[in-house]
């Protein structure tokens, strides 16, 4: 099973591993090159999005869901982040990385973003089917983990959205405001307390918040704030679960001692999942770096495994997950690399359609 928005988590990954030389650029290439041959070759697409999951062999569709068996756009919002932030870092002048790139442009150039507004709606439809049509009716709007899905949609050389679409559909015209205060602490945007910390991480790889705003936001603001609410809910730990601290704190979508659940403070059973903390870095650098030292010398080989930090932990049951998540794993990596170097959001942000895209939608940067 290969999941589409953690494959484009693992491309900017990738990249960083390029860039740090633990392997070569010619090596980092050749997988590129393995990748979007597969997306374009073998790949099950409908009007050019992605599925959520898909065969790794042969590239046909895996249900999600009984009637998630086509097309999900937010995961395929996270395959194009990965794809356009390779695109820019291999921009040598040889034939091999010019083909890549223009085979990334077509694969980019087919996303029919504006056909997901389903009947030219100012919103953006999350999933299609070629049996169940829109049968699931699940708009991607509020505030969640999709903004990258209204970025690219306004950013698409051929099936572009207008503004309307996400003033109306993605902010409800003003209605993702939240400006209550946490503990001092006043979030921006989005659900009580924040919403599981994966809302500041999977858009926000290649998008860089820093001195990010609009009409809504202040994007720097928001994500320090999501993170630092989330971090002293742990350690005030008003429900007494054993563990929680300053330095074991973190509550975000990830493996659970149940199956899977989207962890946050108001839906904590007592697992903490190492990349909410680590993926946070930007955010919160001393408190992120306080867990990552925690979970590596004191948890030890009960977290830290061949691929790195294990998905999740419930130290109230003593629960260790042995599995890793591409959607959690990706992000530790790029968001440790955009702490130290803003690699990734370099790249991304580089994208000459993604500034046009951003600046169409109200967005204001010094990286625009």
């Amino acid at each position: 099973v290969v999941t589409t928005g953690g494959s484009g988590f693992g491309i900017m990954s990738l990249v960083a591993g390029v860039n740090r030389q633990f392997i070569t650029r010619a090596e980092g290439l050749a997988r590129m090159q393995k990748i979007v041959g597969f997306l374009q070759n073998n790949a099950k697409t409908f009007h050019g999005a992605f599925p959520h999951w898909m065969n790794g062999a042969t590239g046909m569709v895996i249900p999600f869901g009984t009637k998630d068996d086509g097309a999900d756009l937010v995961e395929t919002s996270y395959l194009m982040q990965g794809l356009l932030t390779a695109r820019q870092y291999f921009n040598g002048t040889d034939p091999a990385e010019a083909t890549l790139r223009n085979n990334i442009n077509s694969l980019w150039n087919s996303v029919e973003w504006s056909w997901f507004r389903k009947n030219e709606e100012n919103v953006l439809y999350w999933h299609w089917s070629p049996d169940y049509g829109w049968d699931m009716n699940f708009k991607v709007g509020g505030w969640n983990e999709a903004l990258i899905t209204y970025v690219l949609a306004a950013s698409s050389n051929t099936y572009p959205i207008p503004k309307a679409v996400y003033d109306n559909g993605w902010a409800k015209n003003g209605a993702i405001r939240n400006g209550n205060s946490y503990g001092g602490i006043q979030l921006p945007l989005g659900p009580d307390k924040g919403g599981p910390l994966f809302f500041a991480h999977y858009s926000f790889l290649g998008l860089n918040p820093t001195g990010l705003s609009d009409a809504y936001a202040n994007y720097e603001a928001q994500n320090k704030a999501h993170s630092l609410i989330n971090y002293n809910y742990c350690v005030s730990n008003p429900q007494n679960f054993y563990g929680y601290s300053s330095r074991c704190w973190g509550l975000t979508g990830s493996d659970d001692p149940g199956g899977y659940l989207a962890h946050e403070p108001n839906n904590d059973n007592g697992t903490i999942s190492p990349t909410a903390a680590l993926s946070s870095f930007p955010y919160s650098p001393v408190e992120s770096m306080a867990a990552m030292k925690f979970f590596y010398y004191k948890l030890g080989d009960k977290t830290w495994g061949p691929y790195g930090f294990y998905d999740a932990f419930n130290l109230n049951q003593q629960w260790f997950a042995n599995s890793y998540l591409a959607i959690d794993q990706g992000p530790i990596i790029v968001m440790i690399e955009n702490q130290r170097s803003g690699l990734l959001w370099d790249l991304f942000m580089s994208c000459p359609e993604v500034k046009s895209g951003m600046k169409g939608l109200g967005f204001q940067s010094p990286h625009l």
